[in-house]
């Protein structure tokens, strides 16, 4: 069942518990496996995201699952309820992420999707190979000590079979990366289940993921 998780508070109103070994090391890669095969039923698909004046493909592959469909693999539906009562909150199904390789990676961001970020809970399962998992304050987006990090405060690197779950107002003051490395790694899988109260202000403005538009003056 792993090891009780260990609460980081980011601020007084933001805050990170990490479960280690929250999936045993068989089942995580039984299911890592299950995932990535040919036949899961899951549909993976490269986003786009819009940058500057032409979309380009993500460094990754997204899919979703929902527990109304068939399980790639049985154990989904057991971790999709622990995580549910760990938590306390009524997640749907989880979305996930396939870093095939080193050279895939996320810049940092915030989950701006759920639109109101003020209070929610966002709960990531590692799959597969440890990366780095980096933590900033929104403060520090404009900070360039180097390529990789750029102001980050804490480095969580999940391994397989880890639940990081953000809290509070996580999603609105700090933001998340799992950068390309230089070093070759086996595949990672994150699997995802999001929540918002509904709460506080929605965020303004579009989805990172559309276009952008300037003006010409």
């Amino acid at each position: 069942m792993g090891s009780e998780p260990v609460r980081t508070d980011l601020d007084a109103t933001s805050w990170v518990d990490v479960h280690r070994g929250f999936v045993d090391p068989e089942t995580a890669a039984a299911v890592l496996d299950a995932v990535t095969a040919d036949g899961s039923g899951l549909r993976w698909q490269a986003s786009r995201l819009f940058k500057y004046d032409h979309y380009v493909e993500e460094n990754r592959l997204s899919t979703m699952w929902g527990p109304s469909v068939p399980a790639p693999h049985p154990a989904l539906v057991e971790i999709h309820r622990r995580v549910r009562q760990v938590t306390g909150k009524p997640f749907d199904g989880p979305s996930f992420n396939w870093y095939r390789d080193g050279r895939d990676g996320q810049a940092f961001h915030r989950d701006r999707d759920m639109r109101f970020c003020e209070d929610t809970v966002v709960a990531i399962l590692t799959l597969g190979a440890t990366r780095p998992w980096l933590v900033r304050p929104r403060s520090n987006r404009n900070n360039h000590d180097d390529t990789r990090y750029k102001g980050t405060t804490h480095d969580f690197r999940p391994a397989s079979g880890d639940l990081l779950v953000m809290g509070g107002r996580c999603q609105a003051d700090w933001e998340h990366s799992v950068p390309p490395i230089r070093e070759a790694v086996g595949p990672r899988v994150s699997v995802q289940w999001r929540w918002t109260s509904k709460r506080g202000r929605p965020e303004v403005g579009a989805s990172y993921r559309a276009p952008l538009h300037y003006s010409r003056r």
